[in-house]
């Protein structure tokens, strides 16, 4: 069975977790950097990025991530945890792991009060898709490599750069499975003889 992880710092990564077991995965909770190597997909959900920096930082796991994904495996990171994966980060600068090759603005549509949910067009086979968006980030740049999967009024929210897939969203809030299911075909179709990096 595929074993996909989940950074269990905050956030609902639980609700993670069950997404992950309704298609057929078995899903870890990864708190400690030996928790990393063994799993053929990591997700970095949401929650508030400087605390989540800061367990990475105390928990040595920064080195881990990025040994994973430069070693191709897929790793999904949904509102904050796209925050984390982005190249640069505004509003205000902060530091992130740098594995796609995207610039995010934070709180983007504002604060907690202004959380909405909305139906967003994409590519993924099945229609508009149902996403909720809680002080969510903006995606302002992508790098030619990134692919837009999903938009909502023409921005990307929904982007894959190589074995990296970034939400500003939160699938795991819907009962709409596409985007976990999109995560674990990349995991499937994962080729383990490739060691090169995806960094942009």
């Amino acid at each position: 069975m595929i074993r996909i992880g989940v950074l269990a710092i905050q956030g609902d990564f639980a609700a993670h977790a069950r997404a992950v077991g309704r298609i057929g995965a078995n899903a870890i909770e990864v708190r400690r950097a030996n928790d990393v190597a063994s799993l053929d997909g990591l997700i970095i959900p949401g929650g508030e990025t400087t605390t989540m920096l800061k367990f990475i930082e105390e928990e040595d796991l920064a080195a881990p991530i990025a040994d994973f994904a430069r070693a191709r495996r897929p790793i999904f990171g949904t509102c904050a945890g796209a925050i984390l994966l982005a190249r640069e980060v505004y509003n205000p600068a902060q530091a992130s792991l740098g594995l796609i090759d995207i610039v995010v603005e934070r709180n983007g549509y504002g604060r907690q009060v202004d959380s909405f949910i909305a139906e967003v067009e994409t590519s993924i086979e099945g229609g508009p898709l149902e996403a909720v968006f809680i002080r969510a980030p903006r995606i302002r740049r992508i790098g030619p490599e990134v692919k837009v999967i999903a938009r909502l009024n023409d921005e990307p929210v929904l982007v894959r750069g190589g074995n990296i897939l970034a939400a500003t969203f939160h699938p795991e809030l819907t009962e709409d499975l596409r985007a976990h299911s999109l995560f674990v075909e990349m995991i499937r179709s994962f080729d383990r003889s490739v060691a090169t990096p995806c960094i942009a």
